[in-house]
């Protein structure tokens, strides 16, 4: 099985020094940002930067500059590059057919941030686009853009909504916002399991020290996986008769959960084995 990517991690464009250490820190994927993390006098520059390190052997995502920005046409040319393994647009409202052939002929996925009220209005047009791999959150720009105060139950239902539209569009559980929390790892925690109880598969990090924290929530808890072998256990010795485990109804839906929660945790396992071998 193809394990989904978990941890999103962001590191300034125009700190080159940083991108091969981003690349060691256990990320699923590196950001190189050019938009937020960079001043406009550093743009160019800091492309520059990039397109130099880039190279097939590390495969990274770029967020460029958003499509009414100056450095946007000049952004999308990295779309091209060895190494690109995807472009991550800001402040989606639209995809357009200039960018989607550019990232399209290069084999190049498309991860649009849905960061306003216009991008969230035509999300399931703008999930549907040729292209698209995920959907992110662009969390704290969206509460700047309603007067929103609050990332909790003020945010509920556009969270919703961004799980709703990926799934209508068969794209992969959509990425959420940044946590501000660099030190508080519980309430990074916090913030990340409740990100995987709404539907989201992923998150997007600010900080290395986030990574661990992150990649653990998205995973089964050990109580989570011993219950799904309960379940398959319990099943298997069934021969298809009505079960229940842990007091509960078995049905087809909660034996796919489990299977798919076990078959995770295998391959994650298998993955640690050969990295750890393939270091020693």
């Amino acid at each position: 099985m193809t394990l989904p990517q978990r941890s999103f991690l962001f590191v300034p464009a125009n700190r080159p020094d940083r991108f091969d250490k981003a690349l060691a820190c256990g990320a699923d994927a590196v950001v190189i940002d050019l938009e937020d993390a960079v001043p406009p006098e550093n743009k160019t520059e800091a492309r520059h930067a990039v397109a130099a390190w880039l190279a097939a052997n590390h495969r990274v995502i770029v967020r460029i500059n958003a499509a009414d920005t100056p450095w946007f046409k000049d952004d999308l040319a990295l779309a091209r590059l060895p190494g690109v393994a995807g472009i991550m647009l800001p402040k989606t409202e639209r995809i357009d057919e200039v960018f989607s052939v550019s990232c399209i002929g290069a084999g190049t996925a498309v991860f649009p941030m849905i960061e306003t009220a216009a991008g969230l209005h035509n999300v399931h047009t703008i999930a549907r686009a040729q292209g698209v791999q995920r959907l992110v959150f662009g969390s704290i720009d969206f509460q700047l853009d309603l007067g929103i105060s609050g990332d909790e139950l003020e945010l509920l239902p556009y969270r919703a909504q961004l799980v709703m539209a990926s799934r209508l569009a068969r794209l992969g559980a959509p990425i959420d916002g940044v946590s501000t929390s660099i030190d508080d790892q519980a309430a990074l925690a916090a913030d990340t399991l409740r990100s995987r109880r709404l539907g989201f598969g992923a998150k997007l990090c600010i900080h290395p020290k986030q990574v661990g924290v992150v990649n653990s929530a998205f995973c089964a808890t050990a109580e989570e996986l011993a219950w799904a072998r309960r379940v398959l256990e319990a099943a298997a010795r069934s021969a298809g008769a009505a079960i229940a485990v842990d007091g509960r109804m078995v049905d087809r839906p909660v034996m796919m959960r489990a299977q798919a929660i076990v078959q995770e945790a295998g391959e994650r396992a298998l993955r640690l084995a050969g990295a750890a071998a393939a270091q020693s």
